[in-house]
């Protein structure tokens, strides 16, 4: 029988859940068509947009702290590694060994330390913070379905009382429907209008804490991180100094503004046009040499391309030139006098688009064939013994090539090859730095190949 009677009540309080629900279905319907009126609070509604608004707010700080803490995780561990990978290398017999160890374990604690403040005075505290908002939410979800029942209860007393037949006894038990809807509503709607706009001011209290907590702490933490590296720092200077014989030298390499050279090819001039040397072009009879030069006769660009068929071409070019010399000398020999005579003009180089003066540029204090003056913009490290170190404010006097035919002969060496590779290649120019040139007057030890646009042209 007990069971029965719990079986009873319970599904007593489950219709009656059922009905409630129902009621509040027909009311909402009613209210969004129009045919009942809606009790409306415009400053409790503004109470709940605020609330809302701190809760998403609360919940993305929330988010952000934990992503922020994940980072120091990763950071501490990342700092350790680096820290025992200097154990590692650091030998037994260096000066100052005990000293790393000591640094490393302090900065491991370090780290530990930062980490769990962090946790407790910040995530902690916003964890409470937020710990409060699911429960004023479904008070405010149940004040709302309150309301309802409040504005329903309300109508259903008035429809009986402008009934045209009116039924007193239900008259009586609407009216006190009514009033036991509406002082649950009331006492919802008071409790949470006093604590809305109390949580609502809260907010600048808390964010000030919090980030005053986490500000603190980073100070506190770069603090004691910069005392423990600068005893490393100490440390390894004294190291550098009892090793300072052994020390590792550093090459400057040009930073990302500056030009660079990659794999030996350094970037064209602007307007296209190879630097060249001054040449002598022959007129009415006798050939131009870039006609002598067999398709087989070029020099190649790749240093992949054997050696070998550089000097095969050099000496099929070599061989062609002399036959087109000496059909030449046999045709002037066996021609009539009255043949005109050969006109030998020469014509100035061009680099880079721009004339030079030829002969007149040739002065009794330059090097023989000079063409004009740079000067290195940046610095540029020499990687093999055919080219100039030059240092940023250097003066180059510019010369031209060597003629490739001249050197590869048959007893070229892989050197004059490659010069003849470079001489190919834009962006190289060959010169002597005016200092070594004044100082020793040596072309064939001072000249060497740098590339063009680490410098600047001066004259």
């Amino acid at each position: 029988m007990a069971e029965l009677g719990s079986k009873g009540v319970t599904a007593g309080k489950i219709a009656s859940n059922v009905q409630k629900k129902l009621t509040r279905a027909q009311e909402k319907v009613l209210q969004k068509l129009g045919k009942a009126d809606e009790t409306k609070d415009e400053q409790f509604e503004q109470c709940v947009q605020n609330f809302n608004k701190q809760l998403s707010e609360g919940t993305r700080l929330q988010k952000d702290l934990r992503t922020y803490l994940a980072s120091v995780k990763a950071m501490h561990e990342a700092s350790k590694k680096l820290t025992e990978c200097l154990q590692e290398v650091y030998e037994p017999d260096w000066p100052g060994r005990d000293d790393t160890n000591k640094i490393a374990e302090n900065n491991d604690l370090l780290w530990t330390d930062f980490h769990q403040k962090l946790v407790d005075q910040a995530l902690l505290t916003m964890d409470t913070y937020l710990g409060q908002f699911p429960d004023i939410k479904s008070r405010i979800a149940k004040r709302g379905r309150k309301l309802v029942d409040y504005d329903s209860a309300r109508h259903h007393f008035e429809a009986l009382q402008t009934a045209k037949k009116k039924d007193e006894t239900k008259i009586a038990k609407a009216e006190e429907e009514l009033v036991k809807a509406q002082k649950v509503f009331e006492e919802m709607n008071v409790d949470l209008q006093e604590e809305l706009p109390s949580l609502w001011n809260s907010r600048v209290g808390f964010y000030v804490n919090t980030f005053q907590s986490i500000a603190g702490l980073e100070e506190n933490f770069h603090k004691e991180m910069s005392k423990l590296n600068q005893n490393l720092h100490d440390v390894l200077l004294g190291l550098d100094k009892q090793y300072s014989g052994n020390a590792f030298p550093i090459k400057a390499q040009p930073s990302d503004s500056t030009p660079a050279k990659a794999n030996k090819s350094p970037s064209p001039p602007p307007d296209g046009s190879p630097i060249t040397s001054p040449e002598t072009k022959t007129v009415n009879h006798e050939l131009e040499p870039s006609t002598l030069e067999a398709p087989g006769a070029s020099i190649p660009k790749s240093p992949s391309q054997p050696a070998e068929a550089a000097h095969a071409g050099a000496e099929a070019a070599g061989s062609e030139a002399a036959a087109g010399a000496e059909a030449s000398k046999t045709e002037a020999d066996s021609g009539s006098t009255s043949l005109p005579a050969v006109v030998v003009e020469t014509f100035p180089a061009t680099v880079n688009g721009t004339v030079e003066g030829g002969a007149s540029s040739e002065r009794a204090d330059m090097p023989p064939g000079f063409l004009f003056k740079v000067q290195a913009m940046h610095d540029y490290t020499a990687t093999d013994s055919d080219e100039l170190q030059l240092k940023a404010g250097d003066v180059v006097l510019v010369i031209p090539f060597e003629n490739p035919e001249e050197q590869l002969d048959v007893g070229a060496t892989a050197m004059n090859s490659r010069l003849s590779k470079l001489q190919r290649d834009e962006g190289w120019l060959m010169g002597v730095k005016e200092s070594d040139w004044i100082q020793h007057k040596e072309l064939d030890q001072c000249r060497g190949v740098f590339p063009e646009n680490f410098t600047e042209r001066v004259q």
